[in-house]
């Protein structure tokens, strides 16, 4: 795709420092095998001048008693275990000058398993909160409280985003960071499928070693091996794990260069909320009557709140569907111009249509187009068919007499002006900015498409399908009950955000269900049911066989579920 190729501002380039970052050091190990006491003999080394301990969970509780370690040096960091309490306790730590001139703090988290368990239990927590409002709202039988209740992916994000806020903030630490975790020996799995190997897995947050410096697995007291390391300060054999003769993290420290370790971490984060601001800038910079022309584009804005940007969508949709040409078009140009996923993070509210995120507007309105194409198509239709002669009408006697002023006046009706073309264009969505009709219109003149709740669902006319349509219905269908029935709602809620207007059609009803396979195979895995989940995954987009394959799980889920 062309592009700009000359550079937009002024640039300058560096010379690399050379030097190592502030290391960040996982720690992970099975159950009593020393971790605790080796980060509690690390804060005497002399590298070192105060360490931060915080505790996460209170089932180990060692903090207190591996104080009288020979030479151990650090002060425990309290909170009141709230996930808040527990950042801010973090916050802190980092925020705290150097005790000892001309050495560093270190930084010691025991432990981010119970950290990422607590975060994980949160929102496991507010799934099944939910799940229960919505069934008190919907006077429906509330999810069974001997099942886990599914997950969604929002809130797996949402649980994401708090570890990365505080992983965010270990980054601006100016010395080690010790991260403590448990580590556990589990099945190997081969193509899904378990095998009789086994393996060590790190239970945490599964992409945090790739965001540490070093990993060092215990295996048993005293015996330590490193697994990953990001050196130049020594010599270390790729490709295969390297035991750690008698290991300690000042060992570790020496190796990995900390001595001469730059001041802060050498790290640019990345800002996906720019893009927001990429958006209005590139709007700013296009003539009004360009943008007016392509209907699409995003109006000249100085703050590019969410807020904001969703007054400019609904203002860009109620001018596409004023457009006299091709509305669908002017629809589709903004999907384009803004893009789908940037959309969906946008917030709209209209009065008829409410509260939806501004992809979700444009699919509406959408849909309001077509489906005013087609009713338009059949009113003419019916109009052709009406203006036909009757094929034997009696043109004699007093009934013939009596029917020939219907005729006359039926006749004038059909003889009427064709309609303006503010009614052969599809009427715009509810405008928020407008408390009532304009002047001179009557709430009889309101036009149908401001109020597509009111249309009957039968308005959309039926279509012919093959043998290989209905039979690709009839599993996605069966499809979506399985999910509805996983995810604790019925069928009709679960296909609620797509049947708002009738019957969707087939490539939008297989997309939907496509897109909720992902989280209900993590869900199938988390309970335990591997080899359900690995099905599911391989499963072609279309399973008729997808239903009974599922039968046996559900038999022991109470019905109505």
């Amino acid at each position: 795709m062309p592009g700009i190729t000359a550079p937009q501002r002024a640039r300058t380039s560096r010379k690399p420092t050379c030097l190592p970052n502030p290391p960040m050091i996982l720690l992970a190990g099975a159950e009593k095998t020393g971790k605790s006491r080796l980060a509690a003999e690390g804060t005497a080394s002399d590298l070192i001048g105060m360490t931060w301990w915080i505790e996460i969970g209170g089932s180990e509780g060692t903090a207190d008693y591996y104080g009288r370690v020979p030479g151990a040096n650090y002060q425990i960091v309290e909170h009141d275990g709230s996930y808040q309490d527990i950042l801010d306790a973090v916050r802190w730590a980092v925020a705290q000058p150097p005790a000892v001139e001309g050495k560093r703090n270190m930084i010691v988290l025991d432990n981010v398993t119970v950290l990422w368990d607590m975060l994980s239990d949160e929102q496991a927590m507010y799934a099944r909160w939910r799940a229960e409002k919505n069934a008190q709202e919907n006077r429906r039988k509330g999810p069974n409280p001997d099942l886990p209740v599914v997950v969604g992916h929002d809130l797996w994000n949402r649980a994401k985003d708090r570890w990365g806020e505080i992983l965010w903030l270990l980054r601006r630490h100016t010395g080690p960071t010790l991260l403590l975790a448990r580590q556990e020996v589990v099945t190997a799995f081969e193509n899904d499928k378990p095998t009789r190997d086994k393996t060590r897995k790190i239970k945490t947050e599964k992409n945090l070693p790739a965001a540490v410096d070093a990993i060092v697995e215990l295996h048993a007291l005293g015996e330590a091996y490193l697994t990953g390391v990001r050196t130049l300060h020594w010599e270390v054999t790729p490709g295969q794990s390297e035991r750690f003769q008698n290991f300690s993290v000042d060992a570790l420290l020496r190796r990995m260069g900390f001595q001469e370790a730059a001041a802060t971490r050498q790290v640019t984060e990345a800002r996906p909320e720019a893009y927001l601001t990429e958006q209005a800038q590139q709007a700013q910079q296009q003539p009004q009557q360009q943008r007016s022309q392509q209907g699409g584009q995003p109006r000249e804005q100085g703050d590019q709140s969410p807020e904001l940007a969703g007054k400019e969508i609904v203002a860009l949709v109620h001018q596409a569907l004023n457009d006299q040409t091709d509305p669908e078009a002017c629809l589709l140009d903004i999907r384009e111009t803004w893009g789908s996923r940037n959309l969906e993070r946008i917030p709209t509210r209209t009065k008829v249509w409410g509260e939806m995120n501004a992809n979700s507007l444009i699919t509406r309105a959408l849909t309001a187009v077509k489906e005013r194409a087609k009713k338009k198509a059949a009113e003419a239709a019916a109009a052709g068919q009406a203006n036909q002669p009757p094929q034997q009408a009696p043109t004699t006697g007093p009934a013939a007499q009596d029917r020939q002023p219907e005729q006359a006046r039926e006749h004038q009706a059909h003889q009427e002006p064709e309609p303006p073309a503010e009614y052969d264009s599809a009427p715009p969505p509810p405008d928020p900015q407008n408390e009532e009709p304009p002047t001179g219109e009557s709430p009889e003149e309101t036009s149908q498409a401001e109020e597509p709740q009111a249309a009957p669902a039968a308005a959309r006319p039926a279509t012919r399908r093959n043998r290989g349509e209905e039979l690709a219905f009839k599993a996605l269908y069966e499809e979506a009950e399985v999910q509805a029935r996983l995810l604790m709602m019925t069928k009709g809620e679960h296909l609620g955000p797509i049947s708002e207007t009738g019957d969707p059609e087939l490539p939008e009803l297989r997309n939907y269900v496509l897109g909720h396979r992902p989280a209900l195979v993590e869900y199938l895995e988390a309970a335990g049911e591997s080899e359900l989940a690995a099905y599911y995954r391989k499963a072609p987009p279309v399973d008729p066989k997808l239903a009974k394959r599922f039968a046996p799980y559900f038999e022991g889920a109470p019905a109505g579920q």
